[in-house]
């Protein structure tokens, strides 16, 4: 459908609303002038309702407009000399042996805009079109996903640096971890003597992660993790006593382990970046806290849109039984529907009345 075909249905709607009411009321909501209703009228009443339908013109044709002539040498010449440029283009084509044409680096400028040649790029690609022997339509790239069936059969780990924070001597880090079938995520946060993380924070985590997964019924089978040395030497080994499948990526193909990549992101923005900006002086103690807050609205309260959890709550798909909820916390009032070992861990339990030391 054409501009033209989009006016001519308006202008007919016009008239139908005025043969149905008035000629008053039809102008008034489409918005034309009655003069202009009438001189239509006048031609619809001779010559038929084709007589809305916009007539057709002739392209303009300028008094100093260049020759079909000229046109055609510019063009072939900037095809045969992709990488010159107009004023290039104008100088050569003003030289005896390309016929001594007079023309402006403006109006080779417009030629080549009229022709969709006005840039390099253009015109390179059109060259490489032609050249280039015809290959049959491939099919769309189906892009890989990981696969699993249910809670623990993969398990994603990696680490995020966070930085040097008040109130630590040591460099801090977020060790992560994260399930690919229900997007339920653990993570600690860690200072680190050496500057990285080592075996013995990855294989806490992965003792914790292991555990809450039998708390659920559900056992840890296989560990995603790339080729950092927290992943080597005692973690290997807790693995192999456990009979852990360890998998690591490729070097440099992060995006194998996605699933972890992007619960850095997602923790990054909807965590720490509020957390930054809120806080006057950054302490380790405060983003502690902020982490676990955030992880127990991230597992027991955000629904979550990926194409395995599919607009449901990772703590329902790990934990519908609410078996990983603290049996010593269900009599506190004001908990949550849900209470991850995490926030367990985390926060830890105090009686009714008792201050913590945020609040002394």
């Amino acid at each position: 459908m054409t501009d033209h075909d989009v006016l001519f249905g308006f202008r007919l709607q016009l008239f139908d609303l005025a043969a149905r009411t008035s000629v008053a009321h039809a102008c008034r909501t489409f918005n034309v002038h009655r003069s202009t209703y009438y001189a239509w009228k006048r031609k619809v009443d001779r010559h038929g309702l084709e007589m809305l339908r916009p007539r057709e013109r002739r392209r303009p044709r300028m008094p100093n407009q260049l020759s079909a002539v000229v046109e055609q040498r510019i063009v072939a010449f900037a095809l045969g000399h992709p990488a010159h440029g107009p004023d290039r283009i104008a100088a050569e084509l003003g030289r005896v042996k390309w016929g001594s044409i007079s023309v402006s680096a403006n109006g080779v400028w417009r030629v080549l805009r009229r022709h969709g040649l006005n840039t390099r790029t253009k015109r390179l690609a059109l060259i490489a079109g032609y050249a280039a022997p015809y290959q049959p339509p491939r099919e769309g790239h189906t892009p890989a996903h990981v696969t699993t069936t249910r809670p623990g059969q993969l398990i994603g780990m990696d680490c995020f640096f966070v930085g040097r924070l008040k109130g630590t001597k040591h460099l801090v880090w977020q060790v992560t971890a994260i399930d690919c079938y229900s997007s339920y995520a653990w993570a600690d946060l860690v200072t680190c003597p050496t500057g990285q993380p080592t075996s013995a924070h990855t294989s806490r985590l992965a003792r914790r992660v292991a555990a809450d997964l039998a708390q659920c019924g559900w056992r840890l089978e296989r560990v995603l993790t790339d080729n950092g040395n927290e992943f080597k030497a005692g973690f290997d080994r807790l693995l192999t006593r456990r009979k852990i499948r360890h998998t690591r990526i490729r070097p440099g193909r992060p995006q194998t382990n996605g699933h972890v990549e992007n619960l850095h992101k997602t923790i990054l923005d909807e965590c720490w970046r509020p957390s930054f900006a809120r806080y006057l002086h950054i302490a380790y103690g405060g983003l502690r806290a902020d982490l676990a807050q955030y992880l127990e609205l991230y597992n027991t309260d955000r629904v979550h849109t990926g194409r395995l959890t599919q607009g449901r709550i990772p703590a329902d798909i790990l934990d519908p039984a609410h078996k990983m909820r603290p049996r010593a916390r269900t009599a506190r009032v004001g908990t949550s529907r849900r209470e991850s070992s995490l926030g367990a861990v985390s926060r830890g339990w105090r009686p009714p009345g008792a201050t913590s030391r945020w609040q002394r």
